[in-house]
């Protein structure tokens, strides 16, 4: 996919369905390079914790806001996914990066996760222009129905916010709009292949089942914004700070650290979407 622009096809769809598949999005080779770090980096598992659903089962997430110089952060930076994003986002102004996380569902006791739009928890940032904003799901591991892969209600982002609400440690959106959703709008279960991207709208209804595989499910979710999408209740300025743009092969070729506390770790503590 590198140096390739979304096709009038592909940004059609987008905006019709509210999310977009591109496969083999990265190469395999960066996809492996990605699960090494994510599986050996001590502050990645240091800064991890864990969210119930409510049966209980566990998904454990590691969320920071500053992309930095690790294999990580280049990827969040790199031409291929800001020229993309930059493509999808209504408005014109600079991309910014709210913030990554890395999503870890292990066999047996990963957790599901509620019905509900990113923006559903982004409203209470204060953010006015959810046509500004999107996530990037990349698959470091493949994501299928017996591993608890994403599902999503296709067109429901043309609903526009529903209203969200507590659901264990989790906020999920009301039953009733999302019941009401599925009378007339397709249910699709997104299975992916390590490497694939997943492109959604922030107003995409989308949840995931439990990981009752023998198989771990880990993806890599990067949210971006627009400059001019002022947030006017979030501290971090990354969301406001255009992106410093490195080439696509620099994956691979630069040389890259681990992760480090400047990138900006969000802790359980400090989630107000978890309490």
């Amino acid at each position: 996919m590198s140096n390739q622009q979304l096709t009038t096809a592909q940004l059609n769809s987008y905006h019709k369905d509210g999310y977009l598949v591109v496969p083999g999005f990265l190469k395999e080779a960066e996809v492996s390079k990605l699960h090494r770090v994510a599986t050996e980096d001590d502050t990645m598992s240091k800064h991890s914790y864990d969210v119930n659903d409510k049966t209980g089962k566990k998904s454990k997430l590691a969320l920071w806001f500053t992309p930095g110089n690790d294999a990580y952060g280049l990827l969040t930076r790199s031409e291929r996914m800001v020229h993309a994003v930059d493509q999808l986002l209504e408005g014109d102004a600079a991309i910014c990066h709210f913030h990554s996380k890395l999503m870890q569902k292990e066999p047996r006791v990963g957790g599901a996760w509620e019905w509900h739009q990113d923006y559903g928890y982004w409203y209470k940032n204060e953010f006015l222009l959810p046509g500004q904003m999107i996530s990037v799901m990349i698959a470091i591991t493949t994501a299928n129905k017996e591993n608890g892969c994403l599902q999503v209600i296709k067109g429901s982002h043309k609903m526009g916010r529903v209203e969200h609400g507590f659901s264990g440690e989790q906020v999920g959106a009301s039953q009733h709009y999302v019941d009401l959703a599925l009378k007339t709008m397709e249910l699709v279960f997104v299975e992916v292949n390590p490497g694939d991207a997943l492109f959604f709208h922030s107003n995409l209804l989308h949840r995931s089942d439990a990981n009752l595989s023998e198989a771990s499910r880990w993806s890599m979710i990067s949210c971006y914004n627009r400059q001019s999408n002022k947030p006017y209740n979030e501290k971090s300025a990354s969301c406001i700070t255009p992106l410093d743009i490195v080439p696509d092969e620099a994956l691979l070729e630069w040389e890259s650290k681990g992760l480090q506390e400047a990138v900006d770790f969000l802790s359980k503590e400090s989630d107000v979407t978890l309490k």
